[in-house]
């Protein structure tokens, strides 16, 4: 069937326009996550670090099961954006945040049986550690509905290719936290309590401040209530395409963060000072990893743009230049923990053998920037795409892949061996979408019509 075509030119600049505030925004979250490990980790407690590290992977493994909320509100709305939709892909946004707070509210219900599973997967290896884990858990729950709207949020300003406003939002959950983590933790003494509330209330003020631009941006309440008609908001075609969507990047994401907490279960039984090393160092990988997904946001809100006005070549570029200019980020990336990384390392922890440990390992670390690269940039190149199948199909490839990794180099180099298992993780990825794509590309398009042409 043919489909109107929208021509439009992709250059560096407009990957910068959107990667550049894409990546300031995004690297504010693993250094959130830094600064919570650091206020911790600089109060000389290994079980109280182990605690806090085990109690935030554990939420980012339940959080990443509803991950779709962002990836896929971002590609459905590049592509609305693409076709002109005149409502700038409000529905998309809409049917999110129902799904945001129905989802959070059932987290929170269901938080006791949440954190024993998360306590079999991720295996304490002290009493101390596993309270302290717990003590995390539990005041960080409640921030279940507004970080999932977030995530619906973001993926509606980054898919109209409305970077800056998304770094806003960034800028404030994460500000928000680190201040208050500070304050909570060193100016009243609350420990790990305090470190988790700073993270629930800056998801809170973003939640809020987010949905105000919303309604601004659409002309105030009056204007866009009118705009949600309850038929398309629950249109059964529709809501088929969001579950099939969001069931496949669930199982994506799943798949994504069992690769990330079977390294830190596999860190943990090697004791408390692999542990916290590792976290360290995995922390370092996540800010690069969330720089790169600049260059992704990018990909993402260009392809995706590109699909849905059926313009192929717009599409090539951005491909293209996503991948150039990712090479050439990472390789900075890499060159930058290789030389500052210790420095980072020391002022993260006081511990003198968790510093020793993660020193030792730090060049596995910085590599990651260089072999993970192309996955993160085909992660967005897929989600403009939605290709949810794909998507899901090698991230799970790339799971097994990490566990012959781990099985074969483990038992034989020990934590060297576990750091090549992520390496053979983010080849296989890349792999195994740089082929599946190049079979998927041309069914992405059709023959434009007369009217579009």
């Amino acid at each position: 069937m043919s489909r109107p075509s929208y021509p439009f030119e992709v250059k560096s600049r407009d990957i910068w326009r959107i990667a550049l505030p894409a990546s300031v925004a995004f690297i504010t979250e693993p250094l959130a996550g830094l600064n919570d490990i650091t206020v911790i980790g600089r109060l000389g407690d290994a079980a109280l670090l182990g605690g806090l590290v085990l109690g935030a992977l554990a939420f980012d493994f339940i959080f990443s099961m509803a991950y779709f909320l962002r990836t896929g509100t971002a590609g459905l709305t590049a592509q609305s954006i693409g076709s002109r939709d005149p409502q700038d892909g409000l529905i998309h946004l809409s049917r999110a945040v129902v799904a945001s707070l129905i989802i959070g509210l059932a987290m929170i219900i269901l938080s006791g049986p949440l954190l024993y599973v998360a306590g079999l997967a991720l295996a304490p290896p002290t009493p101390g550690v596993a309270d302290a884990m717990a003590a995390y858990f539990h005041v960080r729950i409640w921030s279940a509905p507004f970080s999932l709207i977030n995530y619906a949020l973001l993926g509606w300003y980054y898919g109209r290719g409305n970077a800056r406003t998304g770094m806003m939002l960034q800028f404030i959950i994460h500000l928000v936290d680190i201040f208050l983590s500070v304050y909570f933790v060193y100016g009243l003494g609350w420990g790990i309590f305090g470190a988790a509330l700073g993270t629930v209330l800056g998801q809170v003020v973003a939640a809020l401040v987010g949905l105000v631009l919303v309604v601004r941006h659409f002309g105030g309440l009056r204007r866009l209530a009118p705009l949600i008609h309850p038929t398309e908001l629950f249109d059964p075609t529709g809501l088929r395409r969001m579950i099939g969507l969001s069931r496949d990047l669930m199982l994506r994401s799943m798949a994504l963060m069992g690769t990330y907490l079977i390294f830190a279960a596999q860190g943990s039984r090697m004791g408390e000072i692999a542990l916290s090393a590792n976290a360290i160092l995995l922390n370092l990988l996540m800010i690069s990893g969330y720089f790169l997904d600049g260059m992704a946001q990018a990909a993402e809100a260009l392809c995706g743009k590109a699909v849905g006005a059926n313009y192929r070549p717009a599409y090539e570029r951005a491909y293209a230049l996503s991948m150039r200019w990712g090479l050439a980020v990472s390789a900075g990336l890499a060159a930058f923990w290789l030389l500052g990384g210790p420095f980072v390392v020391d002022f993260m922890t006081t511990s003198e053998p968790v510093r020793a440990y993660a020193r030792e390992f730090l060049w596995l670390a910085a590599l990651c920037s260089l072999t993970g690269m192309p996955a993160f940039v085909y992660d967005g190149i897929l989600v403009g795409s939605t290709l949810n199948i794909t998507m899901r199909n090698g991230m799970i490839v790339a799971l097994l892949a990490f566990l012959i990794g781990i099985f074969a180099f483990q038992p034989l180099a020990g934590n060297i061996g576990l750091w090549l298992a992520i390496h053979v993780f983010y080849l296989a990825r890349a792999a195994y979408y740089w082929q599946a794509l190049d079979r998927r590309k041309p069914s992405l398009f059709s023959q434009p019509s007369a009217a579009g042409s």
